[in-house]
């Protein structure tokens, strides 16, 4: 497996994001098949796996834990805080919470802890920024984990570069982790140059659009009732059908590459940049191995620039996020 740099730790060019085994795309896998899909990972060289505490309010993070945890010494671990569940209405009903208070880090950091079964997180990033804190003091209280021994290196998730930089003049940061793909260009805005300038690694979630570059998504009809797709602008019905006609172009370069189309977004990918770093996610082993294969995908730079003008901001329908996900993010949009 090929790898790069993130901070002090060398991973997998293209590593695991672990949130839909349990999270977001409706009823989770059952614990055996989350336990095939990270196994196999592990095994197929993948050194870096990401999760969170507010995915499945823990059930991740658990399920992370007690898969990987005696294997804990062959890869990089990464978690958030200050976005998890909580029972605002005292109901046993968790709800999500964006709170980046320094008490609030600290305990959900200790209960990330114990359901990871770790003395400490490699990788521990903001999950959100809350507005309703300064960042220095939400990356202060991080800092103050670090010297305790609790993680070793810190990350920002979906922040601007103005915010990045704040952040960094209190702690380095290893890692910022925002959306990228060809149809998610925001961070070419300034993100991308200010992780470059600062040294900072950029961990690129949902490298495959959530799905779309797949190219096997063709009705969101069929859509899980709790998939969070059903809420995104782009997965609205009329927007979706208008962006299906991106993919005849894009298959095509695929097939003129050699590769499948989920290979062809993350080489796209590790070619723009080798301060990037894709963490796919997915429930299946032939999907996992899929993915790992990008690695082995070679483009020209005249591919990449047809790419790009295939699928970009302008060319596909569709707000990345509804109006309240937008507020809650930090991230430069494009006009």
């Amino acid at each position: 497996m090929h790898t790069r740099k993130l901070g002090p730790f060398n991973v997998s060019a293209i590593s695991l994001g672990c949130m839909n085994l349990s999270h977001a795309y409706g009823v989770p896998v059952s614990a055996a098949q989350g336990e095939r899909v990270l196994l196999a990972a592990l095994d197929a060289g993948v050194t870096l796996f990401d999760t969170a505490a507010l995915y499945g309010f823990g059930a991740n993070e658990t399920l992370v834990g007690n898969v990987l945890s005696r294997h804990r010494s062959r890869f990089t671990l990464a978690s958030k805080g200050g976005m998890q569940g909580v029972d605002k209405a005292g109901d046993g009903k968790l709800v999500r919470v964006i709170d980046g208070r320094p008490e609030t880090l600290r305990a959900t950091c200790e209960a990330s802890l114990k359901r990871l079964q770790t003395d400490v997180i490699d990788l521990y990033y903001l999950h959100r920024w809350d507005k309703q804190v300064p960042v220095e003091d939400s990356i202060g209280a991080l800092s103050d984990l670090v010297r305790e021994g609790k993680i070793r290196t810190i990350g920002l998730s979906e922040v601007s570069a103005v915010t990045l930089r704040k952040a960094h003049a209190v702690h380095p940061i290893t890692a910022v982790q925002t959306e990228y793909s060809l149809w998610t260009r925001n961070p070419e805005i300034a993100v991308l140059d200010a992780c470059r300038e600062l040294g900072v690694a950029f961990v690129a979630f949902s490298p495959v659009a959530r799905g779309f570059l797949c190219g096997e998504l063709k009705d969101v009809g069929t859509l899980d009732a709790k998939d969070i797709r059903r809420g995104m602008p782009r997965f609205a019905p009329d927007n979706y059908a208008a962006n299906l006609k991106l993919l005849p172009a894009y298959k095509s370069i695929a097939a003129e590459v050699g590769c499948s189309p989920a290979q062809l977004a993350l080489a796209w990918l590790l070619h723009k940049a080798d301060h990037i770093i894709p963490i796919p996610g997915t429930t299946r082993v032939e999907h996992l191995l899929e993915n790992l294969g990008a690695v082995n995908v070679t483009l020209g730079s005249d591919l990449m620039q047809r790419l790009e003008a295939l699928i970009n901001q302008d060319t596909v329908t569709g707000n990345r996020y509804n109006e309240q996900a937008n507020r809650e993010v930090d991230t430069e949009v494009f006009e």
